[in-house]
């Protein structure tokens, strides 16, 4: 469904499993920048009413989600780590930005980039869900994959949906093929994309 190019390596989930307040942390600031990002779209493009209302849901589910992952850290008795870098989102937003064009243009290259990471976040979700051993992390990511999956769908519909006389689909089309060549630099640290 996804469309994803290259899959994660399992052996990513037992880099993660050998350090669970590490990706507590980076998984907690990931859903913050979700929100932030929804927020954003929703600030730069007000004059679509159900974008607006459809991402103001969404913005409050990745708020709830940052404060599922801040629960689980307290409770375990970590600590919320400094923000981190997301250098694979950075790279992302990079190729993102190179397509430049119209405001419309803008739109449609912000809302595939958001499906983008969702659904590699939802893949990882998904990964973890049936690798890791820890059973009350593996039904949160479980639950979260869920959720991340819906994201997806909500921000390819709107890309189509507001994508008229932009070839949506090839420039998705293209956007996989540069993460799966991207993602390959990934996997070798214990962050959601990292």
């Amino acid at each position: 469904m996804l469309g994803l190019k290259l899959a994660t390596d399992p052996r990513w989930a037992a880099l993660v499993e050998s350090n669970i307040e590490e990706i507590l942390t980076d998984h907690a600031w990931c859903e913050q920048k979700a929100a932030t990002n929804a927020i954003t779209i929703i600030t730069l493009n007000s004059e679509h009413e159900d974008l607006v209302t459809d991402l103001l849901i969404l913005a409050q589910e990745e708020l709830e989600h940052f404060q599922m992952v801040h629960e689980l850290i307290k409770k375990r008795g970590y600590k919320l780590g400094r923000e981190r870098k997301d250098s694979y989102v950075n790279e992302l937003f990079k190729h993102k930005v190179k397509q430049g064009g119209s405001r419309q243009q803008g739109l449609v290259s912000r809302l595939l980039f958001s499906a983008m990471i969702e659904a590699r976040s939802c893949e990882r979700f998904k990964l973890l869900s049936e690798k890791i051993k820890d059973p009350e992390l593996s039904k949160f990511y479980h639950d979260l994959m869920v959720s991340e999956a819906g994201h997806y769908t909500t921000f390819i519909g709107f890309a189509r949906k507001y994508g008229e006389g932009i070839d949506v689909d090839k420039q998705w089309q293209d956007l996989l093929e540069f993460e799966g060549k991207l993602i390959q630099n990934y996997g070798k640290k214990e962050t959601i994309h990292g």
